[in-house]
């Protein structure tokens, strides 16, 4: 068994699909009116981005430690990323470090979800 899929809601379609696009290569392969935007990465996942239902989007809240990770190959794809949505103005409230078992850094964004950049099995080099 694999996960296939993941439906994410979000306030804001526009922004999370170009969010995605940008800093983690997600392609576009459909969209259904302003509701629902479907991406791949490629690989065989699928994200689905959704407008809540109803009123929901006033109380688009996700529970205490929910994130979205991914994995990269190397550390440098790591310091790569982070550096790149520094230059783009994403608040970053920490440097990636070592933690755990790898490489990692943890952010929020589209209205505070919280996401996970991380290289596993691969120490940093450290000038």
């Amino acid at each position: 068994m694999r996960l296939n899929h993941l439906n994410l809601c979000v306030k804001d379609l526009s922004e999370a699909r170009q969010f995605f696009e940008s800093f983690f290569g997600m392609q576009t392969t459909g969209e259904v009116a302003n509701a629902v935007v479907i991406m791949n990465d490629g690989e065989g996942f699928t994200l689905v981005l959704s407008k809540p239902r109803g009123n929901a989007e006033d109380a688009l809240i996700y529970p205490d430690g929910f994130h979205v990770g991914f994995f990269v190959d190397t550390c440098e794809e790591v310091d790569r990323l982070y550096h790149r949505l520094k230059t783009a103005h994403v608040p970053l409230n920490q440097e990636p470090r070592k933690m755990r078992e790898g490489y990692t850094f943890y952010f929020h964004a589209l209205d505070g979800i919280l996401f996970e950049v991380t290289c596993l099995n691969e120490s940093p080099t450290l000038s």
